[in-house]
């Protein structure tokens, strides 16, 4: 059944606007999304919200009919907001006529099954939510095994990661470690870690890729630690044609995702 609410004063209003900040999110285990595209993809990969707020006079769907519908079999609660109000939760002023409470999940090393697939991204202090996303889709993409953030990464679970990564956070196995957690792992089994670098780098075209292989990317402005890119088995560079001397993290990631999963898929 549909709960109509009028007031931002509402306790369960203010609560879910909370979780746009992290150390809400973090006390509470769960985060925000908005969007019927978005709340599909999680319905269709076995991610229900725990709560489903609708806007007023929006426009009927299907989608949107199956996801309450899918929310309510689950024991959910269905909130009906006026748009406005719905704005202040999202905090944007053109919201969409959707959005949703999730539980946090899991995101230990063992989310990640080394041989589901042939590649896998690992990304290593990315301080912007907006490239994190990005990364997110991009293994989403080309069927990438997981996606793994070292060290001090912006939250996959704030509003902005979560929105640039249309729907992968959803579809994308997840994990987040340290360094030295993440080597001691990586190092149990068979497993080839590339890094994209400048030091000693081999052309990442035809470079010997070999499966399972994790393509390694740094932080945006200061790269890899050099200790971290020694450990790696391959070192990998892009080249640089005009007057820019690297790509943007979220870039990299991408070119060398595609060009690593051609070669191992062959």
């Amino acid at each position: 059944m549909r709960k109509r609410i009028t007031g931002f004063s509402n306790p369960t209003v203010k609560a879910i606007r909370a979780l746009r900040e992290k150390k809400h999110r973090k006390a509470a285990g769960r985060f925000l999304a908005e969007g019927l595209r978005l709340l599909t993809d999680a319905r269709e990969s076995g991610h229900v919200p725990e709560t489903l707020l609708m806007a007023e006079g929006r426009d009927p769907h299907p989608l949107l009919d199956a996801l309450e519908s899918a929310v309510g079999a689950a024991g959910g609660e269905v909130l009906e907001l006026a748009p406005e109000l719905l704005g202040k939760v999202t905090g944007k002023d053109n919201p969409q006529a959707v959005a949703a409470v999730f539980a946090e999940w899991d995101t230990g090393l063992a989310a990640i099954n080394r041989t589901a697939a042939p590649l896998f991204l690992v990304a290593q202090a990315l301080r912007d939510p907006g490239n994190l996303g990005t990364v997110l889709r991009t293994a989403d993409a080309v069927g990438a095994g997981g996606l793994i953030l070292l060290d001090d990464c912006a939250d996959p679970f704030s509003v902005e990661a979560v929105r640039a990564s249309m729907g992968a956070i959803f579809t994308v196995p997840l994990a987040q470690a340290r360094w030295a957690d993440f080597v001691a792992w990586l190092r149990g089994g068979q497993a080839q870690l590339v890094a994209a670098s400048l030091r000693a780098a081999v052309p990442h075209r035809d470079a010997p890729y070999t499966a399972p292989c994790f393509i390694l990317v740094g932080n945006e402005s200061q790269g890899l630690p050099e200790a971290y890119e020694s450990a790696c088995d391959l070192r990998v560079t892009i080249p640089m044609r005009g007057r820019a001397d690297s790509l943007n993290a979220a870039i990299a990631a991408a070119v060398l995702a595609y060009e690593a999963d051609a070669a191992l898929r062959g």
